[in-house]
């Protein structure tokens, strides 16, 4: 059981498991998936000030704080506990190219350094990514509403115009700034 659950899920056991957590929780208690809202019920909670966008009663959305408390332990008992030490990240063969004319390493552990460890954070490009680009993702959540898993799991599933049209804004966002925005930034 335990190899069962530190191998890689194939993508048509997890893709379903996430897709039906939309029903159950509209079924379970009216809920609406989406995990950026926790952070303003967290505020909320914790914050005594007057500020009129976190004056609501957020004992209400308690599950959602929960839900997201389930996530991190989740993701440490995973990363922690259920390591396999067979499996190995790899990287397409087209990346590894286009990594190594940017004077990044092929190898997963120490890309991942170059690109997010803390040594990195007082470079442009350090800055650009990490700073720059959790300012973007924490604007856009908020200017568009919600996160992304809210509104292409949850708005799509529920048939929400403005989920859609956020979706595909996401989608064309993210393709822009893959194949426009973050080479000029690695060239730093």
């Amino acid at each position: 059981m335990i190899d069962w659950l530190r191998s890689p899920w194939p993508w048509y056991v997890a893709g379903p498991a996430i897709g039906l957590t939309v029903p159950a929780l509209l079924l379970l208690g009216n809920k609406t998936f989406g995990i950026s809202s926790s952070l303003r019920h967290l505020c909320a909670a914790c914050v005594p000030a007057k500020i009129s966008f976190f004056q609501y009663d957020w004992r209400k959305e308690r599950w959602n704080l929960s839900f997201v408390l389930g996530i991190t332990l989740g993701a440490f008992i995973a990363s922690w506990l259920l390591v396999s030490p067979d499996y190995q990240m790899g990287i397409a063969p087209d990346l590894r190219e286009e990594l190594a004319s940017y004077g990044l390493s092929q190898n997963p552990d120490v890309l991942a350094q170059q690109l997010f460890g803390l040594s990195n954070l007082l470079t442009i490009r350090g800055l650009l990514m990490m700073v720059g680009g959790g300012f973007l993702v924490g604007f856009g959540t908020r200017y568009a509403g919600g996160c992304t898993s809210g509104h292409s799991i949850s708005g799509i599933a529920n048939l929400q115009w403005p989920s859609l049209v956020a979706t595909i804004c996401f989608m064309l966002g993210g393709i822009i700034v893959a194949n426009f925005v973050l080479p000029f930034i690695l060239q730093l």
